[in-house]
């Protein structure tokens, strides 16, 4: 289950400051066709080794797709995606969100088609919008992270939530950015066939990344975060 990665080419010495990294890591929607050399993929995926896990079981199986192989699987899922084919592993349905969540995902959904010029009654162009996430927004390579099933699965998921902010963490004190797609773990059957995956393993989420492209409509999104107090209480 894992993926051979040739020796270092090059090494990235200087990354940001731990608070630097922290807050420059955004969600990209955009990527430069440029590819990260594999000797920097190594080490963000070298740092998200260092992720802690319940009762140390590491249960995180990364997958890095890039060039050929990557375009072949877009081409996929555009095709699966079309015909709604889906075959999520997990269950995902954002009209669970209530309340202060729903705003907030409606206040997302709602600045990210403004900055792509998409209308609210634009059918089309929301599909069309949506389908980028297909195209793994033009990044050269991509993560899929898959894991065992265990129990109820909420502990080995929260486990590859830690291992994905980690590997976010390490590519934004690099310079690079990513981002976590739920979209994509709707097709975990053809993803799996077309990796070579057993079924034993589960597709939870993706990560797109690369360099970003300043110049991507997608990336003029910078959404606020609450206060600390709203979801924090201190008990003395």
């Amino acid at each position: 289950m894992t993926m051979n990665i040739d020796q270092p080419e090059t090494s990235s010495d200087e990354t940001l400051s731990f608070k630097e990294t922290v807050r420059a890591r955004r969600s990209i929607r955009g990527f430069l066709d440029k590819t990260v050399p594999l000797s920097i993929i190594r080490e963000v995926l070298e740092d998200a080794q260092n992720t802690p896990s319940n009762c140390n079981t590491q249960p995180w199986y990364t997958h890095i797709v890039r060039g050929q192989k990557l375009k072949q699987l877009s081409s996929i899922l555009h095709a699966k995606n079309d015909t709604g084919e889906f075959s999520p592993d997990f269950s995902f349905d954002q009209n669970h969100f209530y309340g202060e969540y729903r705003q907030r995902n409606d206040a997302m959904g709602k600045a990210y088609y403004e900055a792509m010029n998409i209308m609210r009654e634009d059918k089309e162009g929301r599909h069309r919008v949506a389908a980028m996430n297909f195209s793994f927004f033009n990044a050269p390579q991509a993560a899929f992270l898959f894991m065992p099933s265990f129990g109820d699965n909420v502990r080995v998921a929260g486990d590859i939530g830690m291992y994905g902010q980690t590997f976010l963490l390490s590519l934004a004190a690099r310079g690079l950015g990513g981002i976590p797609q739920t979209s994509l773990g709707f097709f975990a059957d053809p993803i799996r066939e077309f990796l070579g995956i057993s079924d034993e393993f589960k597709l939870l989420f993706g990560i797109s990344f690369g360099y970003p492209d300043e110049s991507a409509p997608g990336n003029r999104v910078y959404m606020d975060r609450v206060p600390v107090d709203t979801s924090v209480t201190f008990h003395d």
